[in-house]
């Protein structure tokens, strides 16, 4: 069995390709900052599915606005990609908004906020205790 699959490797080299053509060649000025956060393309290469994240966007009007924005230009990039990869036929474009970063984000601070609040317990805690042993030494 062969490591990399053809997918995975169609599905790489979009990726890298969809990333740059975004960034440069989109000129529409509805749209943020853009980033490709994986591709998945079908088994007969007939479609991929392209996950993006927008940086410091949260409003769900401007991500899906921003996702309209790579809906209507998804014809462009294709074609662009068409003369830089050679396949036989490119997979059509659809467009999703990624929200494992976002998610991950709203993880990673309710873990801080547990971690601060678990170290102001202990430590009024250990002041409880250190009171309660003063008083015993009286």
């Amino acid at each position: 069995m062969r490591e990399f699959k053809r997918t995975d490797r169609v599905a790489d080299q979009l990726q890298k390709e969809l990333a740059v053509l975004i960034q440069r060649e989109v000129k529409d000025p509805r749209l943020g900052m853009v980033t490709v956060s994986g591709v998945t393309v079908s088994r007969d290469l007939g479609y991929s599915d392209v996950y993006v994240t927008l940086l410091g966007e949260q409003e769900p009007e401007r991500i899906k606005e921003n996702l309209q924005v790579l809906k209507r230009a998804a014809g462009f990039l294709r074609s662009q990609i068409a003369k830089r990869i050679k396949l036989r036929h490119v997979p059509e474009l659809r467009f999703h908004f990624d929200e494992s970063v976002v998610r991950g984000q709203q993880l990673s601070s309710l873990i801080d906020e547990a971690v601060t609040t678990d170290r102001a317990r202990n430590q009024s805690e250990e002041g409880d205790d250190a009171a309660e042993q003063s008083e015993e030494t009286r």
